[in-house]
């Protein structure tokens, strides 16, 4: 039985759908999903897929984020890293305020080089770290692009903005995302940055797809493609095209459109073979690896769990990739195992996400709901699976 019954994405939906007079026929009718998937997810026998979420939620016109559960605002609390998330508001607020006359900017390298540093310490799951020394730095690099109003200037304040979104998204603040997102957009215009704005399409794609939006999310993809066209040839801009391919083929997945993603893995396929790793160009880690554990996901989106579980055990993450990266790559495999039956497997690979990035995974919401998928199997785990579960607070 469910740890906390009344609190896992099933009973959540229960509660909305119940608020809203609506009946489990009326609800699969307007959200267009299984009523046996549905019925079984709200007694906690399934977990909650993403398309199952997002489905349901524009359905009843709220956020995903309130049918997930998301910020955990218990467990945040807990890791004292709710205290960080104010200040980076107030610091994305006076993005349009001009100098500030207190603040006197240290040189612009110094102010690049915290920046990657930043960018380093997001990618290896340091996010405490990372939102405590974010709100002063945007607010110092404010300032300093306000000052020297140049390129560099304001594509340096686009990178702080992109780690503001960054430590956003991990810790399911979607609407401070969503914040960071149009301030990285903003700098990006101002400091013309064709790849930038690339980028900050292809994240802001991202946020239509955890929220079901699949059709705005493809046009945005669209968008950063043609942006990309305006960009100087070369590695940089193929990196940008690549990553941008592997978002659009994981929101054709979650929009059960299997051409479509085929077609945008292929072409990604294509680009990684020119590019090779090229793990260093932005931090997307972007190449061929990236490429086939893209493919994991579309396959978990297109509910071809097994098949997707059979393709994760084929790859082999480099060491030298991200924490981050590794740790939502376990998560994703731990999911399509779970479905698959492979209990023991996908219990091992939420293990192998916490060693990763435990402050990722805790957040993490496949790795919740895969949680809550194996505890649901009513079958018998290790007793260190309990104790994960008082990890996740659950």
């Amino acid at each position: 039985m469910h740890a906390l019954p009344h609190d896992h994405t099933g009973a959540r939906i229960k509660r909305l759908r119940l608020e809203r007079h609506l009946t489990q026929k009326a609800l699969c009718d307007l959200a267009q999903v299984s009523y046996s998937t549905l019925t079984k997810t709200e007694q906690g026998l399934l977990p909650a897929s993403p398309h199952l979420s997002a489905a349901v939620a524009r359905a009843m016109r709220v956020d995903v984020a309130t049918v997930i559960g998301q910020p955990y605002t218990a467990e945040l609390r807990a890791d004292q890293l709710d205290v960080l998330i104010q200040p980076i508001r107030e610091a994305l607020d006076v993005y349009d305020l001009g100098p500030d006359p207190d603040i006197t900017p240290r040189p612009q390298q110094s102010l690049h080089d915290d920046a990657e540093a930043l960018l380093v310490a997001v990618r290896a799951a340091e996010i405490k770290q990372t939102a405590a020394q974010l709100p002063g730095l945007i607010l110092e690099t404010t300032t300093a692009a306000h000052l020297a109003d140049s390129t560099e200037g304001w594509l340096l304040l686009a990178s702080y903005y992109r780690t503001a979104y960054d430590v956003a998204s991990k810790l399911g603040y979607a609407d401070l995302a969503t914040i960071a997102l149009s301030r990285m957009e903003w700098a990006a215009e101002r400091g013309s940055g064709a790849v930038v704005g690339g980028m900050y399409r292809y994240m802001r794609a991202l946020t239509y797809l955890r929220s079901g939006q699949y059709r705005t999310g493809d046009r945005l993809i669209r968008m950063g493609l043609g942006v990309l066209d305006q960009a100087s040839p070369g590695r940089e801009r193929d990196v940008l095209t690549g990553q941008l391919h592997l978002g659009a083929a994981v929101m054709a997945g979650r929009a059960r459109d299997r051409a479509a993603a085929d077609g945008h893995l292929d072409e990604a396929a294509r680009i990684a073979a020119v590019t090779g790793d090229a793990s260093d160009v932005h931090w997307l880690s972007f190449g061929p690896t990236n490429v086939s554990v893209h493919r994991v996901s579309v396959l978990a989106e297109l509910d071809e769990y097994g098949q997707a579980a059979q393709v994760g055990r084929t790859i082999a993450v480099p060491r030298t990739w991200p924490a981050s990266r590794k740790s939502h790559h376990f998560a994703e495999l731990a999911r399509a195992q779970m479905w698959d039956g492979s209990l023991d497997d996908a219990f091992a690979n939420l293990l192998r996400a916490r060693k990763a990035a435990p402050q990722q995974a805790r957040y993490h919401q496949t790795v919740r709901e895969t949680y809550d998928g194996l505890e649901a199997a009513k079958r018998q785990l290790p007793d260190s699976f309990l104790s994960y579960g008082s990890w996740l607070g659950v």
